[in-house]
């Protein structure tokens, strides 16, 4: 890159020498990108403009400049928004654009401001995060056969199925609490694109991209959840 206008939000950022620090950032352009700032990093949430130099996977960014006012989030909407920090930090690779995913993080954040009036029943927070993971899953080439099992026999409503990564749905004979049913995953028929999930696609999606997501990110927990779970504690 040689002076490339970049549009996109800091997702994570660490001290770097006396006044530098390494940011991560997400872009329109480019997806994730990596470099070193030399001035404060800007807020997270907060659409930015900045330019990008050098051809090794550390830019140089420079002429940093923060496109709106400063939006703070306070309980639930925080602990989400760090946990969409940190799912693309984690997964997204380095300098790939993913137009479905930037798109509906934005959008994400346009809907967190309003989580505190939306939210009651929860539906609102889980219809959110389920967008999400469902916009970042397909960009990242997992997108998921909603008609046929692993050996392409139709999905059975009668039936229990075990969500294999990089198989699809086995069938299975022993209900667990990581199975589904064959009739929560019918109900993705009915999905419209660019539409909300009814409760019963919730429902099945909720568990379903739980499974998918921990399989691409290992062993490893994530920080975002373990905080929210600690958080929702602490409330109760």
């Amino acid at each position: 890159m040689r002076n490339q206008l970049l549009h996109g939000y800091l997702i994570h950022h660490r001290k770097y020498r006396e006044k530098s620090h390494i940011v991560h950032l997400f872009t329109q352009e480019y997806g994730r990108v990596d470099g070193i700032l030399r001035q404060t990093p800007p807020p997270q949430f907060q659409p930015i403009q900045i330019q990008a130099s050098g051809k090794s996977e550390l830019k140089n960014f420079s002429k940093l400049e923060i496109q709106q006012q400063p939006i703070f989030f306070h309980g639930d909407a925080f602990f989400c928004g760090f946990y969409l920090n940190e799912i693309i930090l984690r997964l997204c690779p380095l300098e790939e654009n993913l137009d479905l995913t930037f798109s509906q993080y934005a959008l994400c954040l346009a809907e967190l401001q309003h989580l505190a009036e939306r939210n009651q029943d929860g539906q609102f927070l889980k219809q959110i995060l389920r967008q999400f993971e469902h916009a970042l899953l397909q960009d990242l080439g997992y997108p998921i056969d909603f008609n046929f099992d692993a050996h392409q026999n139709p999905i059975s409503a009668a039936r229990q199925y075990q969500f294999h990564l990089n198989e699809g749905f086995l069938v299975e004979t022993k209900m667990t609490n990581s199975a589904l049913t064959g009739e929560l995953i019918l109900s993705m028929h009915d999905y419209i694109p660019d539409r909300e999930f009814d409760a019963q696609q919730l429902q099945c999606l909720t568990k379903l991209y739980r499974q998918m997501l921990t399989a691409l990110l290992g062993e490893r927990p994530l920080k975002s959840r373990q905080l929210w779970i600690q958080h929702r504690q602490i409330q109760n």
